[in-house]
């Protein structure tokens, strides 16, 4: 596992990049404890279900704290991201390789609740607070170590609950896709032929309790904990194939339990975390939830843990326990990127690197020698077949049947993740050692069913677009061929690779058919318009996020907008991803008003007031895609040109941000005030072309305090020479310095959680199954 990073990984937060560091000229005039309290989850109410309650975590184990009415306390429910089945062959992804509960701690207090006051301490990832009963009160304090596997639990109950301590309550290991179609009554989700894991035992080793989770397919799980005084230590180990991992758990206990230095090592890993970017802008709720999806992805994933799949590290009853690679994983990887957190990025490189194999036999048996693909959903190890077209016009497999249609493009849309985590680093190992070789593969599936028509032109076989349907040249596969062939061959030039393809890559840009269309914009398919309410954007791929067509294009303008119009006027399907996906395109436009109207949408319908999200079932990758949402307002860096404050809605007049990531290894800051761009900077980190478009009239620049030229084009472009390691300031003529960056006033704190203005969001009333 990770193979990708233990030959890369140079530094802790950037793996394997050798960049310049910045000097910023800009002072930071930041207290983060300060600043990050006024995000802080607060819950003066009960939480009682997952969807409201504190979340931590550390890109592998999680944990959730809640009252459960049916148990009478309170429950600490324990995940951890890798513990899934392991069963071949593999007839359902959800029952083969669905992950799999683990279990929870619960706290049976002796009297009745009255009082709760819960902080989630973002600064710190630290859950703080007191429960109050009718006989006493407890203090209590948890987290999940950032680096360490341990969750630590501290209790100090007084009155009539002193003595009162955690009990473990096992859960079988059961997939939840079963539990789902069991207490749902849904068919559909159900697998006749399963058959049940063994059961779960205790164990005791020492002073550390256990429960030992065996699995049919062989390994399993082993959970331990030690409960001393006011103290609880828990960790979790999985492991397959082989033997059940006791001894790991164990031993990640012990070493926390001696560890005087535990909770010191987690306070500074956070508090290095949290500076590596800043976002202030004026409307408080929004500038909350951006700063705990950030807080979120620390908890989702590391560079060396784990790619986040559909739920993270926080499990709960569901039909989709696994990861969905037809938007959901994509959209998890999008906002580490622009905030310069791209080291929680790696996971998905080294998933997709370590795992080319599978990738490989994915696809039909026929094309294995140069092909790859992914189906539609998969576990930890990518195995999930791609239906192939045969030239006889049925429909084949890879390593097992499926009536699931065939979605070609799934691959090549998670390798354009790759390829953002590639532009902002510019680090030549994902280049050469992930990017290229996966995304060869990924465009030669294509190669194999492309067709000659009689006007000349390259088309697709019938492909299936996702949720909708089938038909010759989907966007979705058009837009991801065309974007996947100019790509290779800007990295074959790159590494200087003679690539036997190349002159083909360049016949499929050229002869290519154009994107199908209409008088209401694009089509989802040659003669299939989009005729029902849709919530996926797939068919829009080269609009968001592929940029093929945008509006410095002739025409480019018209056709996104008559074909965003078009999507979004039928509501009846839309989520909370269509309205994150609207509000991108909408920034991709310059439209700063429409885009802020769409991310409020998020708020409104489907967002819980923790932040976690729901639709048929809870998934993580909506309010992450979110905050790119908000990244893509404030910048954009598609084109090889920086964007600054694009799409600003006109209500924020004053906003700054610090050292967000452009394409092309390049930092920047830049602050709005008055509704004007006062200030930009710039820090080249790769020495990659620089380029910048800026409403600042009459810019003028300084290099380390020195003039330096600017070039205008007639597109509105400024470019100059800018070296690795060099930091440029781009400012309004006669400008005063020096430049602060500090947080703006905002108009209102703490939104999230469980209090008087999380209850104010209207989506807190949905509620599904509570576990």
């Amino acid at each position: 596992m990770l193979k990708f990073l233990a030959s890369s990984v140079g530094v802790s937060f950037l793996p394997g990049v050798a960049i310049a560091a910045a000097r910023p000229s800009a002072s930071r005039s930041i207290d983060w404890a300060t600043f990050l309290g006024r995000h802080d989850m607060i819950w003066d109410q009960l939480p009682r279900a997952w969807d409201e309650a504190p979340f931590l975590g550390n890109g592998l184990l999680g944990a959730l704290l809640f009252y459960s009415e049916d148990e009478g306390g309170w429950r600490l429910e324990v995940s951890r991201t890798d513990v899934q089945d392991h069963r071949t062959p593999i007839r359902q992804t959800g029952v083969g390789r669905g992950r799999l509960p683990i279990g929870h701690f619960l706290l049976r207090t002796r009297g009745k609740a009255r009082a709760t006051a819960l902080r989630l301490v973002l600064h710190d990832a630290l859950l703080t607070g007191r429960i109050v009963t009718d006989t006493g009160q407890i203090d209590l304090r948890v987290y999940v170590h950032a680096e360490d596997l341990a969750i630590v639990v501290e209790t100090k109950a007084r009155g009539g609950e002193s003595g009162i301590v955690w009990e473990w309550v096992g859960e079988d290991a059961v997939s939840p896709r079963i539990t789902w179609a069991i207490t749902m009554h849904d068919p559909r989700a159900m697998d006749a032929g399963y058959q049940p894991n063994p059961a779960g035992e205790r164990g005791r080793d020492g002073a550390e309790e256990m429960w030992l989770q065996p699995l049919l397919a062989g390994g399993g799980t082993a959970t331990a904990w030690r409960q001393s005084g006011d103290r609880l230590i828990a960790s979790v180990a999985h492991q397959w194939p082989g033997d059940l991992p006791r001894a790991q758990a164990l031993a990640s206990v012990r070493s926390a339990a001696d560890d005087p230095s535990l909770e010191r090592r987690h306070r500074e890993w956070w508090h290095g975390y949290y500076p590596a970017s800043f976002l202030s802008i004026p409307d408080g709720r929004i500038e909350s939830f951006y700063w705990i999806q950030m807080y979120k992805l620390a908890c989702a994933t590391r560079a060396d843990r784990p790619y986040i799949d559909n739920q993270g590290p926080w499990l709960q009853v569901s039909t989709w326990p696994y990861a969905t690679w037809n938007l959901n994983v994509q959209l998890n990887y999008w906002a580490p990127l622009a905030s310069n957190r791209a080291h929680l990025a790696y996971s998905l490189v080294s998933a997709i690197h370590d795992h080319q194999q599978n990738l490989i036999d994915n696809v039909d048996p026929a094309y294995r020698a140069d092909s790859a693909g992914i189906g539609r959903s998969s576990g930890r190890d990518l195995d999930a077949s791609v239906p192939a077209l045969r030239p006889d016009g049925k429909t084949g497999a890879g390593r097992r049947e499926s009536d699931w249609p065939t979605e070609f493009g799934n691959l090549t849309w998670a390798m354009h993740d790759v390829w953002l985590i590639w532009r902002h680093t510019m680090d030549e190992a994902v280049l050469r050692e992930t990017l290229f070789p996966v995304l060869r593969r990924a465009i030669n599936h294509y190669r194999h069913f492309l067709m000659a028509g009689s006007d000349g032109k390259l088309h697709l076989p019938p492909t299936y677009s996702p949720e909708y349907g089938a038909a010759r040249d989907l966007n979705y596969d058009l837009a991801l061929l065309r974007w996947g062939c100019g790509s290779l061959i800007d990295a074959a030039g790159r590494l200087k690779i003679d690539d036997p393809l190349l002159p083909d890559w360049r016949r499929i840009l050229r002869d290519l058919v154009d994107f199908p269309r209409g008088e209401t914009g694009f089509l989802i398919g040659a003669g299939l318009p989009l005729e029902k309410s849709h919530r996926h954007y797939s068919h829009l791929l080269m609009v968001y996020p592929l940029y093929l067509v945008n509006r410095d294009q002739p025409g480019g303008e018209a056709v996104i907008r008559r074909s965003l119009d078009h999507w979004q006027s039928m509501k009846e399907s839309l989520r909370g991803y269509s309205s994150t996906g609207a509000a991108s395109m909408h920034a991709a436009l310059g439209d700063g008003d429409e885009a802020l109207t769409k991310l409020r949408e998020l708020f409104s319908d489907y967002m819980r007031s923790n932040t976690l999200y729901k639709e048929g079932g809870p998934v993580i990758e909506t309010p992450l895609s979110g905050a790119q949402s908000l990244h893509d307002m404030m910048l954009q860096s598609w084109g090889g040109t920086i964007r600054v404050f694009p799409a600003v809605p006109g209500a924020w007049a004053d906003c700054v941000f610090a050292d967000f990531s452009a394409e092309g290894g390049f930092l920047v800051s830049a602050q709005r005030k008055g509704g004007r761009t006062r200030w930009i900077e710039v820090t080249s980190r790769a020495g990659e072309p620089f380029a910048l478009k800026t409403g600042i009239i009459e810019p003028v620049a300084t290099v380390d305090g020195m003039p330096r030229a600017l070039s205008t084009d007639g597109g509105g472009r400024i470019t100059c020479a800018l070296e690795r390691g060099e930091t440029i300031v781009i400012e309004p003529k006669g400008a005063r310095r020096p430049h602060r960056i500090g947080p703006v006033p905002v108009d209102v704190v703490n939104s999230f959680g469980l209090n008087a203005r999380s209850l104010a969001m209207p989506a807190r009333d949905l509620r599904l199954y509570k576990g």
